[in-house]
């Protein structure tokens, strides 16, 4: 049994924590707030099955000039935050040339295919049951040659990694979810997806089943964590704590720590928003909006809807557009009634430029790990690689766990 420091509270960081308990390892988990009240506070709430291979950049020229001149609302930009990343968005580039890309997509989807099976015995084990539908999620298209060509590109996703879907007529899956007020062109039903109707509440959950099975939760800086001896320590509120092994689960915040220790991780931080409205109607799955880049899905909090990115400095202000024109074109679809009253939420996509996320051994810190990177997946992959990363850090080692390794990557 060893003693670990998890950092970071998030969906990514309270899977390790439970991982490596699992494992029978004495663990605290540290955070300055409550588990879940960041990035993964405010996500889509979905565990995506279906998205076996990663966000690659659009390498076509017109997607390109869209995003540049401000026309689609999936991606919205600042000069100052794309002059900060633009050695890691050039890598992501390159990485997203198709021959890259599959060579990415054939680890990647080795994550995804076991997301809901990872997240089911957490699930269960924290009664967080009510908080779940497996009923998957729908993208719904306008334009019938871009539901043609996905649905094409559906069945090779079938054909290539076994993901099942229905490509259906606007006119069939209105029948189906009477909450549509029209017809679209069509709909990709991914079905083996799940969704959450409360996101930073599953993490509080799993956070809570963490401390009844005896794991430490404390509230910390992470910046305070340095060398002690042979191990780790870090201030908390509580206590200076110390243990042999720290692990590095600060998902946008991580290459900000891990610099004064010497390492230089690029990343593409990819702001994103997300509003509440009333809705009398509510859609029975979770919906993106393929030509408005929004996602819509039932929370507790009402119907929201969370924007695609944008790609802004970290200290940037609030900017609002692609939630207002996302809420604007969606209403053709859905019954959206008043904004609910609530402080404006934002959060932060931690994206590497190969688009796997890092779970593994510091390469040059004895005990340090690093858990982070998961893009727009950590929601869906934290149990995932926390299992890779327990298992690494008791030196048990596979294909997978290498590909995610730190190592010969930074």
């Amino acid at each position: 049994m060893a003693e670990i420091l998890v950092l970071g509270a998030g969906m990514v960081g309270v899977s390790t924590a439970l991982a490596l308990q699992a494992r029978g390892h004495a663990v605290s988990l540290v955070d300055r707030g409550a588990p879940g009240r960041e990035t993964s506070f405010g996500n889509a709430g979905i565990i995506q099955a279906e998205a076996a291979e990663p966000y690659g950049l659009p390498r076509n020229l017109g997607t390109l000039w869209s995003f540049a001149t401000g026309r689609s609302n999936d991606v919205t930009w600042s000069l100052r935050g794309v002059a900060q990343m633009t050695p890691a968005l050039w890598s992501y580039f390159r990485n997203s040339a198709p021959r890259r890309h599959a060579g990415i997509s054939r680890t990647y989807a080795q994550l995804t295919a076991r997301a809901t099976g990872d997240h089911a015995p957490l699930i269960e084990a924290a009664g967080a049951g009510n908080m779940i539908s497996r009923e998957g999620l729908v993208q719904l298209y306008r334009n019938r040659a871009a539901f043609e060509a996905d649905a094409a590109d559906a069945e090779r996703l079938r054909r290539d990694y076994g993901i099942r879907h229905r490509a259906l007529s606007g006119a069939e899956y209105r029948r189906e979810d009477p909450a549509l007020r029209a017809d679209p062109a069509g709909v990709i039903h991914w079905s083996d997806s799940w969704s959450c109707n409360a996101p930073g509440c599953l993490v509080h959950a799993y956070a809570k089943l963490f401390a009844s099975r005896g794991g430490r939760l404390l509230e910390g800086d992470a910046a305070s964590l340095a060398q002690s001896g042979g191990g780790w320590r870090v201030t908390t509120v509580a206590e200076r704590a110390e243990a042999e092994h720290a692990v590095v689960a600060l998902g946008p915040w991580s290459p900000r720590l891990l610099r004064s220790f010497g390492y230089r991780i690029p990343m593409i931080y990819k702001r994103g928003y997300h509003g509440h409205f009333a809705s009398a109607r509510p859609p029975l799955r979770p919906i993106v909006d393929m030509d408005n880049g929004v996602v819509a899905g039932q929370m507790q909090a009402g119907l929201r809807i969370a924007t695609g990115a944008a790609l802004v400095s970290r200290t940037a202000p609030a900017d609002l557009r692609q939630l207002d024109r996302g809420r604007a074109a969606l209403s053709d679809m859905l019954e959206i009634g008043a904004r609910v009253a609530e402080p404006q939420w934002s959060g932060t996509r931690p994206c590497l430029p190969d688009m796997l996320p890092l779970a593994g051994a510091a390469p040059r810190h004895k005990g340090l790990w690093f858990h982070f990177g998961h893009g727009h997946q950590g929601f869906t992959l934290g149990p995932t690689t926390a299992t890779l990363l327990a298992a690494a850090l008791d030196g048990e080692e596979s294909d997978l766990s290498r590909a995610l390794a730190p190592g010969h990557r930074f």
